[in-house]
């Protein structure tokens, strides 16, 4: 356990890295020691924002602090963490962990010989809709989640399946901790050269069946996620931060979280369906795993999402991924 504050630097600061700065210098326990960009103008400018230092040479920058954020594109992830994590240097990689499962494990194994923490940036896992789940025992049967968004050059240097659905993913393998038994994919690509567009139907060992649907060529955004499974049905939206709970109860209850209680049979027996919206309580998501980021390399807290678990994440969504490819290359 350390006692003393995590000296912290920022690798990449475009559009989401600039958001890692900024919280970092709100943040206790951690001092910004700086950034690096290979946009040397743009890194500049933000070092100078934010009165902080700009490091022309990732080593050195790399050599000065304790831990780092890596928010470069996805294809940088392995090198610059690799390098990160032979220097000891404890890193928070934005998702997807890696483009490939073997640079993944390779990531991973480093973390171990070198005793540093590697933490994924699944931000979802913190969506406040998501949160407000965890009074409720969740053993879901279905699950269906849809996540749209319009089309936009960040993030397309990898498929849909590794931008949008890998959110997903990891939220499917934090609901379901069971194997996949099989799998049906489909996708089509529509503005780039890769997948744009990716459905998936999952069945799990204990006979969980999830429907996904990702498109990053939609009029507007949307994030929703639908939860099935025995005397329970939950929808929630993440991008409004909204959830809802139906429930069937042997007993009117009186929680204040009740909007709606309408008594029915079954069975012959007197059952309750209530209609629950849980508290949110609202947050800034990213924020928070940062928090946690630097909790745990403090000995304080575990990461959200660790290196394996981000690993889990883009073993499925490389699963998904091939054989949506393996059907296209049979449509030619």
């Amino acid at each position: 356990m350390l006692n003393k504050p995590i000296k912290i630097g920022v690798i990449g600061v475009g559009h989401l890295g600039v958001h890692h700065v900024k919280h970092y210098n709100d943040l206790n326990n951690t001092i910004l020691i700086g950034i690096h960009d290979i946009d040397i103008v743009r890194g500049k400018q933000i070092a100078n924002k934010y009165a902080i230092k700009f490091f022309l040479d990732l080593k050195t920058l790399i050599k000065n602090v304790d831990a780092v954020s890596i928010v470069t594109p996805t294809t940088y992830h392995f090198e610059t963490a690799k390098l990160c994590i032979k220097n000891k240097k404890h890193v928070f990689i934005e998702k997807p962990i890696t483009v490939t499962l073997k640079d993944a494990d390779e990531l991973i194994k480093l973390s171990k010989k070198y005793g540093v923490i590697i933490q994924v940036g699944h931000i979802e896992r913190l969506n406040p809709s998501l949160l407000a789940l965890k009074p409720y025992t969740i053993k879901p049967k279905f699950i269906e989640i849809q996540r749209l968004a319009p089309y936009s050059e960040r993030g397309s240097d990898v498929p849909v399946v590794l931008d949008k659905m890998i959110h997903d993913i990891d939220i499917l393998l934090s609901l379901v901790d069971c194997p996949v038994i099989s799998l049906q994919a489909t996708g089509m690509s529509i503005i780039t050269n890769s997948l744009d567009i990716a459905h998936a139907r999952i069945k799990f060992k204990n006979g969980t069946v999830a429907s996904i649907m990702s498109s990053r060529i939609a009029q507007n955004d949307i994030r929703k996620v639908k939860i099935f499974q025995k005397n329970l049905y939950a929808t929630l939206d993440l991008l409004l931060g909204l959830t809802e709970v139906y429930k069937i109860m042997k007993n009117q209850s009186h929680d204040v979280n009740i909007i709606k209680s309408v008594p029915f049979l079954r069975n012959n027996k007197k059952l309750f369906i209530t209609y629950e919206k849980p508290l949110i309580k609202l947050n800034d998501a990213l924020k928070e795993e940062l928090k946690n980021f630097i909790q745990s390399i403090l000995g304080n807290e575990k990461p959200i999402v660790d290196g394996e678990s981000g690993r889990n994440a883009l073993a499925l969504a490389i699963q998904i991924q091939n054989k949506i490819n393996k059907d296209i290359h049979l449509w030619d």
